[in-house]
């Protein structure tokens, strides 16, 4: 079974000729329909591409994945083809890391470097601490995702739904609870906006500072109002911040190219 790009990645608009491709990753027990309303607030040329992770909506019959750096293993093969416009990335808490995690191997094995990496809810990898095993007792670990004021609150309040949501939950929860991060990684050569809700405990400043660590370029940290998903009621704010990046960012690629351009 081949990891194609179909099977990693939704697009909820169609963009016929994009000029950069933004990525992004959900959290733990997230979806790809985390992401369904971004393009729709992004420039035209834009192409939001919202990461599938194994076990969940279509997917619902494979298996989970082993850990953050065999799904990071398989997304960057995916993702790949696509690099054939300059690819941004984001990654929401899980996602963070996830995102962090395809960008060095992007870089590594195919020499892509995104144009930026955008983290959210999430301490830089050498400052997450490997968690405690997940509460065993459904109620308990419900309890837990109400505290985070999870997005599945919905799902997991439902009988029915929660049946079909809750192993991927605790999956990834298990994922993001034993990732180490790759040991003696380069710092990325793309810019670093990392970002998180005001009121999101375990998200401190110092957590989102650690992240200057990982760039070799610019870095930018932010907050918002709000809690650990924070991003569900700012995402109109959030997504102008990310907007005007992404455009500096190609206004800068297209002078530079023109420079190059003059001097041969």
């Amino acid at each position: 079974m081949t990891d194609s790009a179909a099977r990693w990645f939704r697009a909820y608009r169609g963009t016929p000729e994009p000029t950069l491709r933004l990525v992004c990753f959900p959290h733990a027990g997230g979806a790809p329909t985390a992401y369904r309303t971004w393009a729709g607030a992004l420039p035209k040329d834009v192409e939001v591409l919202a990461t599938c992770y194994p076990g969940r909506q279509d997917r619902i019959g494979e298996p989970f994945a082993e850990s953050v750096h065999a799904m990071a293993d398989r997304i960057s093969t995916a993702l790949a083809p696509l690099a054939d416009v300059p690819l941004a990335l984001f990654g929401h808490s899980m996602g963070s890391v996830v995102a962090h995690e395809v960008a060095l191997r992007l870089r590594s094995r195919y020499g892509v470097s995104p144009v930026r990496i955008f983290v959210s809810g999430s301490e830089a990898p050498h400052c997450r601490e490997r968690s405690a095993e997940q509460p065993e007792k459904d109620t308990d670990f419900l309890a837990e995702l109400r505290r985070l004021g999870h997005s599945s609150l919905a799902a997991i309040d439902d009988p029915l739904l929660l049946e079909l949501v809750l192993p991927s939950i605790r999956s990834d929860y298990r994922l993001s609870a034993a990732y180490e991060p790759t040991a003696d990684a380069p710092r990325h050569s793309a810019p670093l906006v990392a970002y998180a809700g005001a009121g999101d405990g375990d998200c401190t400043p110092a957590d989102l500072a650690a992240w200057s660590e990982y760039t070799s370029a610019a870095f930018e940290a932010r907050t918002f109002p709000g809690d650990h998903f924070y991003l569900q009621d700012q995402e109109q704010q959030l997504l102008a911040h990310i907007s005007g990046h992404l455009q500096s960012d190609l206004r800068l690629r297209q002078v530079l190219r023109a420079t190059r351009a003059g001097r041969t």
